[in-house]
């Protein structure tokens, strides 16, 4: 999850966490983070596999933000089960 300047949260699934961020952060990512300023990376987790990160990522996206917030902060994801 990615948390943009005006305190919201980015969801999103890549194979290189680093690399996706620099490219966000460039202007080359998500359209919705084109122009948002900085970009902070607040929780990553490694997933078995593209279904399991996209099944996760929707899970997450659909949480509520008070939940979304908890697995900054806990740093874990409980979607993942």
């Amino acid at each position: 999850m990615i948390r943009l300047e005006n305190g919201h949260l980015y969801t999103g699934i890549t194979t290189d966490v680093e690399r996706r961020l620099s490219e966000h952060q460039t202007g080359k990512g998500a359209k919705y983070l084109r122009g948002k300023g900085t970009l902070l990376l607040v929780f990553s987790a490694v997933v078995g596999s593209r279904s399991s990160a996209l099944k996760m990522e929707a899970k997450i996206k659909k949480l509520p933000k008070q939940e979304k917030e908890k697995i900054v902060r806990m740093g874990i994801c409980p979607a993942a089960n």
